[in-house]
């Protein structure tokens, strides 16, 4: 009797807890919704059944997921790509405030899947796939996550940014072409960059209130989508990325030096309509002022429709740090780890135990400064069928100086001493900013920077020294050749390194003391060994210490520029620059070298449709026939000496 009673009284409380629970339900998902704090429990339009049963019964989805994950990676080592997709996707609506399937699918597409398709355009789609997963649905979801933030700028920074991928030519073409259409060529003047971008973000947001701001913006919408009306869908006027793609394609193409030189012209009728319905209506003086402000709205809705960018970070972005170019996908690695840092880091640095995912992302930043500065200056034709042009842009030397100032003492007190592994990172860099700004002819730019690392590094610090006392020439001799006697091997391709920046900026930008500082410090340096009392030295084995190093130096400018002449990633106008304004004995050392490959290669480059034979793209350097017998009278020479010196030992034997 006892056991009824109380089976009895267990039933009652039951249906008493699953009433109350009817009756409080509607009230918590009430505040889950308003307040962003559940995942879904609405099902999924053309989910599978076991799915649809998952969401419906809100208790099975952890292990609705699961299964799912477990799903994906059989399916990814099948090698079922697109289902792999379909069902990371279904993970991703039923977790959507769960950032670690964002950033494990988006990884997953980016590097694991991408790396076993066949071609460049399959691998750049599933690449773009994995950034856009994360960018514009994952942190749209999760806008105040860190790590995403983080994980995004590394993609950036180290797949398309970086060399490590066998397609990393082909996606920085792809991605400088993307966005040559979205925004346009930067320009290069600071203040002229910040007003550009300002104008973008102080855009209205809406198209009405843009027609009530600026006078005959209605008629003009209105003329356009009249007169492209007869083009159908693909062409009509809309606030979205396929209208502003058109716009772009037809500003590059009117500012592209090939496309004129080479006539091209739309691929269709409906294209060639539409280029001169653009001429007309974006092209005409006349309409300046109203096209001007249409475009800046329209980058500003496609900017955070589309890729989930505030154009007025960007601007604050630009603004606080430096000149950013938005075709550099560093640019983009800045972004997206600033704006981690600004909606993210303050929970992390609340736990002591996190501080190490906001340093890191600290660090993701700032790598991305260093490599604006290695390659910040962008110049790309998306007609001409060449690779990116990205040169050294060392405007960014000295806010990487103020930053890792501000990095130090914001970690200052992190555990670990966290401010310490930006201390080396900044000493390394400013001493290589000090050669680098010494070899580009800024010398009081130079002084400025090894003054402050005497009073940080040197005299000034903790522990005193004068390593940084020394006269500027004399700091940078030292350290070159400091570091060379101790690794020989080193000289060669710095002097490379050098002498490649030295032809590539000095000629493409008419730098002329670029370019003749880079001639002397190879000369210099060469001198330097041939007379250095470590030039003679040999070591056990016989084999002379600076022997190679000192014969690779001899040759080193020739083989530089030949290198640079035959370097496919350098777009071919470039090339053709580079060698038209060489001197002509450089021209004489290396035109039979690379004349062949040259010459095969300008065949089916597009500059050869312009009509322009080889000979007259790069022309025999003067006095060419001279200059072949006076080498072939050397190496006549040279072998009658080395039989001689052969002689000589046979007879002493």
């Amino acid at each position: 009797m006892g056991d009824r009673v109380i089976q009895f009284g267990s039933i009652l409380a039951l249906g008493g807890a699953i009433a109350g629970a009817a009756l409080t339900q509607p009230k918590l998902v009430d505040v889950a919704d308003r307040e962003e704090l559940r995942y879904t429990d609405v099902s999924i339009d053309g989910a599978p059944p076991i799915v649809a049963i998952g969401t419906a019964i809100g208790a099975l989805r952890g292990l609705i997921v699961d299964y799912l994950w477990i799903k994906v990676t059989l399916q990814k080592e099948k090698g079922l790509l697109y289902e792999v997709m379909a069902d990371a996707d279904l993970i991703t609506k039923l977790q959507p405030r769960f950032p670690d399937v964002w950033a494990f699918h988006g990884h997953n597409m980016a590097y694991n899947i991408s790396v076993m398709t066949n071609t460049q355009d399959e691998r750049w789609a599933w690449v773009n796939a994995g950034i856009n997963l994360v960018r514009n649905k994952g942190i749209r979801y999760n806008p105040n996550d860190l790590i995403l933030g983080k994980e995004l700028s590394f993609w950036f920074s180290h797949k398309l940014d970086g060399v490590a991928d066998d397609a990393h030519l082909f996606y920085k073409r792809k991605f400088a072409e993307e966005w040559t259409y979205i925004l346009g060529p930067a320009p290069y003047d600071y203040d002229q960059r910040l007003a550009w971008m300002k104008s973008i973000a102080d855009a209205p947001d809406t198209l009405e209130v843009l027609e009530q701001k600026v006078p005959g913006t209605t008629e003009f919408i209105a003329n356009l989508s009249q007169r492209l009306k007869p083009l159908g869908a693909r062409y009509e006027f809309a606030v979205d990325k396929r209208f502003l793609d058109l716009y772009g394609q037809w500003l590059a193409r009117k500012n592209s030096p090939y496309a004129k030189a080479l006539n091209i012209r739309a691929s269709s009728e409906g294209a060639a309509a539409l280029v001169g319905i653009f001429d007309s209506t974006f092209g005409d003086e006349k309409n300046r002022e109203v096209a001007d402000k249409l475009v800046a709205f329209l980058r500003k809705r496609v900017l955070l429709d589309s890729y989930n960018m505030d154009p007025q970070l960007m601007y604050e972005f630009t603004r606080d740090t430096g000149p950013l170019d938005w075709r550099h996908p560093a640019a983009h690695a800045l972004y997206w780890a600033r704006r981690g840092m600004l909606f993210g880091e303050d929970r992390m640095l609340r736990d002591e135990l996190e501080a190490f995912k906001v340093i890191n992302n600290d660090r993701q930043e700032i790598q991305a400064m260093q490599a604006l500065a290695r390659s910040g200056l962008v110049s790309y034709d998306p007609f001409s069928g060449d690779n990116v042009t990205r040169l050294n842009d060392p405007r960014w030397i000295l806010v990487l100086d103020r930053y890792f100032e501000k990095l130090y003492e914001k970690h200052y007190e992190t555990r670990g001493a966290g401010a310490d592994t930006f201390t080396n990172l900044h000493e390394n860099f400013m001493r290589q900013a000090v050669r680098e700004l010494y070899r580009l002819g800024d010398i009081e730019g130079a002084q400025k920077i090894l003054t402050r690392l005497d009073t940080l590094y040197g005299t000034g610090s903790f522990n005193p020294n004068t390593q940084y006392q020394k006269p500027l020439e004399d700091f940078v001799r030292d350290q070159l050749y400091g570091e060379f006697e101790m690794q020989p091997e080193v000289v060669r391709s710095d002097v490379y390194a050098a002498l490649e920046r030295g032809f590539r900026e000095g000629l493409l930008l008419d730098n002329e003391k670029l370019l003749e500082d880079s001639l002397k410090y190879a000369r210099d340096l060469t001198r330097y060994f041939r007379e250095t009392r470590f030039n003679d030295f040999v070591n056990k084995f016989g084999e002379g210490r600076m022997k190679d190093v000192l014969g690779t130096l001899e040759d080193s400018i020739p083989a530089v520029f030949t290198k640079i002449m035959l370097d496919t990633s350098q777009p071919m106008l470039d090339r053709l620059v580079i060698y038209r304004k060489a001197p002509d004995d450089l021209k004489l050392a290396i035109y039979d070298r690379v004349k062949p490959t040259l010459e095969r290669e300008y065949a089916v480059a597009r500059l050869s449709q312009t009509g322009m034979p080889f000979a007259q793209a790069f022309p025999e350097p003067p006095g060419l026939a001279e200059y072949r017998k006076e080498q072939e009278a050397a190496a006549r020479a040279r072998e009658e000496a080395k039989k001689s010196d052969n002689t000589s030992e046979a007879q002493r034997k």
